[in-house]
């Protein structure tokens, strides 16, 4: 007989409904991980991400014989996921913390001038952080979301426009929208200020 553990995710959900007291666990510790980063991404709290996690894995425990199979299963818990964050920042209106180290809110991963943080101190990358956090903040919530899952967690369009529900235009329109609004605060985060000379006695450039 097959194993519980090397069951396609649909199955899982299948059997699960049916009463399979394993197969549920299974299917999260399959996706958690990845379900995980989408939640923390959103709240950018690991504690409130948490709780939006669960408040996820509890929905869909029970939400499973509902299940038709018109999208992957992945992407379903993956609009669960979403839709528990959404529901707990309109709840507490939280703002997200500063995000810890390893769970950087950084939209411009993929610019060089960004990535080159990594050679900071950790005070200039916490003060980074903290300028990406606020300029997300300051975007329209769809827009954030699309963001989140395409610029930030690698998502393709098509992915996310399926999480979302919306048509992969959408997305592509959402986020163009929102890098737009970003720019104006991230800029100078891609062109900093040279470095003063503290060694010379007037700053800037030592002539000596």
């Amino acid at each position: 007989m097959e194993s519980v553990h090397e069951l396609a995710d649909r199955e899982l959900l299948t059997r699960h409904a049916e009463g399979d007291d394993q197969a549920f666990a299974v299917l999260v510790r399959r996706h958690r991980e990845r379900l995980w980063a989408v939640a923390v991404r959103i709240m950018a709290d690991p504690e409130e991400a948490s709780d939006a996690l669960q408040d996820a894995f509890l929905s869909a425990f029970r939400a499973a014989g509902r299940f038709r199979g018109e999208a992957q299963v992945s992407t379903w818990l993956h609009r669960i996921v979403v839709n528990a964050c959404h529901d707990r920042l309109r709840r507490r209106k939280v703002r997200p913390a500063t995000p810890t180290e390893g769970e950087t809110l950084d939209v411009m991963a993929n610019d060089q001038d960004v990535r080159s943080g990594s050679t900071r101190d950790h005070a200039s990358r916490t003060e980074t952080q903290i300028v990406v956090r606020d300029a997300l903040e300051d975007l329209p919530h769809d827009q954030r979301i699309a963001l989140t899952l395409v610029d930030m967690l690698g998502y393709r369009v098509e992915e996310a426009a399926a999480i979302l529900e919306v048509a992969s235009g959408t997305i592509k329109s959402r986020c163009a929208r929102g890098r737009s609004k970003l720019l104006p605060s991230l800029a100078h985060l891609r062109n900093p200020p040279p470095p003063q000379d503290v060694t010379s006695e007037r700053g800037g450039v030592n002539p000596s």
